[in-house]
């Protein structure tokens, strides 16, 4: 074998002496977004799915398989919810990703469908396409390296009001419950950010700033996407969004919520697969899984 370049790193010897060896180096865990977007065929293939019902149980049980398969520790947090219409059974699944500290950062999107008593709403985008962002998320940084921070993939069950419109207490029953059960257990205080991803799937995408969201959280991730090149995606434009975010920032935890409402199908029968997009899902994937560093950088930084 040759001698070594002064410069040569490190890194270029142990890349040389593997193809050397005829040993590829190990792969970069990224987003695969046709991966993604299988898992988003099949959630809708369970048809609707709001709180309580046998497809949201049917949904459950593929995202807590595709999470065995994958290796990545789970468990599930029950609750009952009293709801306008009764008291409905509601079931938050929660992925963990063990880190070098046991502060978390949270990764979130509900999986649940509003209900619609007079047509068939099988929410490709709302909440198809977060459920599959989120489970993707949890298989990348399952085969990544250990992150600073304690990270969890949320599934919230009963985002959606159970009557037609959004109002009182009607909605985010399981990020309220999520957040009441940290307060009890005294774990609140490590839950160090969270970030929503609701409605990303949309095939024109326009994520715009939410004004409800923490605003240095919102600045890193506009920042990635920018220099990722989808400042044509993640806009410089304002709105106001209540979500599951909002009991989160409620008790004081930094928040985002990326979500597009500018989505004509939304809570129509038309919210259909042909309607979103593996690109679009790949675009939000890449950008969260870039601004992940500088937000664990942040947190480390301010305690």
């Amino acid at each position: 074998m040759p001698a070594l370049l002064k410069r040569g790193s490190w890194l270029i010897v142990t890349l040389s002496a593997l193809a050397f060896l005829g040993a590829a180096p190990p792969a970069t865990p990224h987003f695969d977004s046709s991966r993604a977007y299988g898992d988003l065929r099949q959630v809708v293939a369970f048809g609707p799915r709001p709180a309580g019902s046998p497809a949201l149980a049917e949904t459950r049980g593929y995202i807590e398989q595709q999470l065995k398969a994958a290796g990545v520790r789970y468990a599930e947090q029950p609750f009952d919810a009293s709801t306008p219409i009764g008291t409905s059974h509601m079931v938050n699944v929660i992925a963990t990703i063990p880190g070098k500290s046991s502060d978390r950062l949270l990764i979130t999107g509900h999986y649940d469908t509003k209900l619609f008593r007079n047509f068939r709403f099988v929410g490709a985008n709302d909440a198809g396409s977060s459920t599959a962002g989120v489970l993707e998320l949890a298989r990348v940084l399952q085969d990544g390296p250990k992150p600073a921070l304690t990270i969890e993939l949320v599934f919230f069950d009963g985002e959606e009001a159970t009557r037609l419109d959004w109002a009182g207490t009607d909605h985010t029953y399981g990020s309220q419950h999520y957040v009441d059960a940290a307060r009890k257990d005294g774990t609140l205080g490590r839950i160090k950010a969270m970030i929503l991803l609701d409605m990303i799937g949309d095939r024109q995408l326009d994520i715009l700033r939410d004004e409800n969201s923490t605003t240095w959280l919102t600045d890193i991730v506009w920042r990635t996407a920018r220099r990722l090149g989808f400042s044509d995606v993640f806009l410089d434009r304002t709105t106001q969004i209540e979500d599951d975010h909002i009991p989160f920032l409620e008790a004081g935890v930094p928040s985002l919520d990326i979500i597009d409402l500018d989505y004509a199908p939304w809570h129509t029968a038309g919210d259909t697969l042909d309607k979103v997009s593996a690109r679009s899902l790949q675009t939000v994937g890449d950008v969260v899984l870039a601004a992940l560093p500088e937000i664990e950088d942040h947190i480390l930084k301010s305690k």
